[in-house]
């Protein structure tokens, strides 16, 4: 006995009549959703990149609104039972060619059709067990995350606890620093004034000894003033006594210089007789 021929499978169905494409061009998208739930045709269809998959994916959203608001049918059940694309009527064109021929132009359409149905209750208690494992394995996976997230909040809390604690730490121990710092200032202050007042008692004691020993050097030269003008009276003194002790010798000595004349005269004789000699020889 022969099948179900396709055209009278049970289900919904949505026609498109006359669309200005050939059958074949509508086929090769339809089948890729023959057999496979809507939700899987529309997302095939969706990602195909030739004309037909916009027009085919309209007849099929078509079809779905059919079994929902004429059968009462729940879209999530619903899968493609049969898809096909049947010729319709061609449109005669002609166009010129050479030596004054012309050639036919076939201008093809077709007419799509999309059937949806419930799926078979096998396919859908096992989608049920596929997604209760998947809904486990979600939940699984979202107690997971959500028990990575606690633990990764803890460890955040713990670490942005000791990143607090660390931080207050460091305040302290700058605080520390600082009043460290602060009290090396006060005693290197206090230093710099002790050795402030030091070097002002000794600049103050210095003055002291330079006004001291200015005053010595003062005494000093008032004595040697004394002494140099008691050294010139002396030699005033000494020098008076000296011309008087001379006058009576410088007084002997001219009178011997009265008297040297003529013992010059005699001692020049001589020398005249023997230059007279002289000249007579000559």
């Amino acid at each position: 006995m022969p099948g179900t021929k396709t055209n009278e499978r049970p289900g919904t169905r949505a026609v498109l009549r006359h669309y200005r494409m050939s059958a074949s061009k509508a086929r090769q998208v339809l089948d890729l959703i023959r057999d496979q739930e809507v939700g899987r045709a529309i997302e095939l269809l969706r990602t195909t990149e030739r004309e037909a998959a916009n027009v085919v994916g309209k007849v099929l959203a078509s079809a779905v609104a059919n079994a929902v608001h004429n059968e009462g049918l729940d879209a999530e059940d619903l899968y493609v039972s049969a898809c096909y694309a049947d010729e319709g009527s061609t449109l005669k064109r002609w166009r010129p060619r050479a030596r004054g021929r012309a050639s036919r132009i076939r201008k093809r359409t077709c007419h799509i059709t999309v059937i949806v149905d419930r799926l078979p209750d096998e396919r859908l208690a096992r989608r049920r067990a596929e997604r209760e494992v998947a809904g486990g394995q979600r939940s699984r996976r979202v107690s997971e995350s959500r028990r990575r997230a606690d633990l990764s909040g803890r460890l955040s809390r713990r670490r942005h606890a000791q990143e607090e604690a660390a931080a207050a730490a460091a305040e302290a121990e700058a605080a520390e620093a600082a009043e460290e710092a602060e009290i090396e200032d006060e005693l290197v202050e206090d230093a710099a004034m002790e050795q402030s007042a030091e070097d002002i008692v000794e600049g103050a004691e210095v003055e002291v000894e330079d006004e001291a020993t200015e005053a010595e050097v003062e005494d000093t030269a008032t004595e040697v003033e004394d002494t140099a003008t008691e050294v010139e009276d002396t030699a005033t003194e000494v020098e008076d006594v000296t011309e008087a002790e001379a006058e009576p010798e410088v007084e002997d000595s001219a009178a011997e210089a009265e008297d040297e004349p003529e013992v010059e005269e005699t001692v020049e004789q001589p020398a005249k007789r023997r230059r007279r000699i002289r000249k007579k020889d000559r």
